[in-house]
């Protein structure tokens, strides 16, 4: 029998037509599209349906609660399908990637997600490349994991960003090389797969959470930071200097940290940096942090640092058990630096 994927279509720039106030989701459009791609109906591609949202957005608009009803949809299939493309803007693509990453909790399947630049109703589309390949990945590679495909690269979602906002080339996984290449094969790098789960999937129950993200810069206030903590804030992802450093000679500041941790406020501190992540011990300034109760990111991505938080604050947990797992890597989302000490990280395959 033929493989069978299933796609999730949620909006973005892929199925667009241009209206009078600009470039939108058009219902309808895409499936209408897609069925006129012969490269879709060749012998060697799997079967495909299409599952158009009743909604579809514009990935600027999507919130957490979107990402828990697309990880149910995906639960709900996950048995009768090969795998699985979720059509998505780019805008907040990686964010989705992370959040499914982990909300999809024992998944054995690939979850593959993809979209363009320009729309598959232009000529000049990157769309069909990246969602023929996306199709094929997910019909007959097994990689157990939530990823992200665009312009020749699978990444792991929780690895992602976005780098550039008009290139075909739009996203990156600093941290952790691709997953696979693709070229005249798609070459994929097993050594990097996360391992098949001994647990059935399982999407956890959604809580609303408060969280935030502050990103320093010289001169920040600690007045600010002290009424960004306020209740009802429940996480930050502070984006430090460097190695995850901060001012250390600001003692407001540094209070406002303190008195918020010891409220049950978890902060999670990463780097401003592309590539690199947090050593809270290296310089006094990251120190400082420490005592004050902020936990390291280690090279967690923003989006993977702030739906791994959202995440975990919407299962009601406590905030010890938050703080302890936001420092575990649950999905390959994160690399801890290596007992000698130094600038470098160990990753899977290779220490960048």
């Amino acid at each position: 029998m033929k493989r069978r994927v299933y796609i999730a279509y949620t909006g973005g720039t892929i199925g667009m037509r241009k209206g009078s106030d600009g470039w939108h989701p058009a219902p309808g459009l895409l499936k209408e599209l897609m069925a006129a791609i012969a490269e879709l109906h060749h012998p060697t591609m799997p079967d495909y349906e299409v599952h158009e949202y009743q909604q579809l957005v514009d990935s600027a608009n999507m919130c957490p609660k979107d990402w828990w009803h697309i990880a149910l949809d995906i639960a709900a299939h996950h048995e009768a399908y090969d795998g699985f493309v979720v059509l998505h803007g780019t805008d907040t693509m990686a964010f989705t990637a992370s959040a499914l990453s982990f909300l999809l909790e024992g998944l054995r399947k690939p979850v593959i997600l993809t979209g363009s630049q320009i729309p598959l109703s232009e000529p000049r589309t990157d769309a069909r490349e990246n969602l023929v390949t996306a199709i094929q990945i997910a019909g007959s590679i097994e990689v157990p994991e939530v990823c992200l495909y665009f312009g020749d690269k699978l990444l792991r979602g929780c690895r992602s960003v976005k780098v550039d906002a008009e290139g075909f080339d739009a996203f990156a996984s600093p941290n952790l090389p691709p997953l696979a290449t693709v070229g005249v094969e798609i070459d994929v790098d097993r050594e990097l797969l996360c391992p098949l789960p001994d647990s059935p999937l399982h999407v956890a129950l959604h809580h609303p959470a408060s969280i935030g993200t502050l990103r320093l810069f010289p001169g920040l206030s600690a007045a600010l930071v002290r009424n960004l903590l306020q209740p009802p804030m429940q996480g930050l992802i502070l984006e430090g200097y460097g190695v995850g450093n901060a001012p250390n000679n600001d003692a407001p500041f540094l209070e406002a940290i303190a008195e918020a941790t010891a409220r049950g406020v978890v902060i999670v501190d990463r780097t401003q940096c592309l590539r690199g992540g947090v050593k809270l011990g290296d310089y006094a300034t990251g120190a400082g942090l420490a005592r004050a109760g902020v936990v390291s990111g280690y090279d967690m991505t923003l989006e993977a640092a702030t739906t791994k938080l959202y995440w975990l604050l919407a299962q009601k947990l406590p905030t010890d058990e938050v703080r302890r797992r936001m420092q575990r890597d649950e999905r390959g989302e994160l690399s801890r630096p290596t007992e000698q000490g130094g600038r470098r990280w160990r990753l899977r395959k290779m220490v960048v």
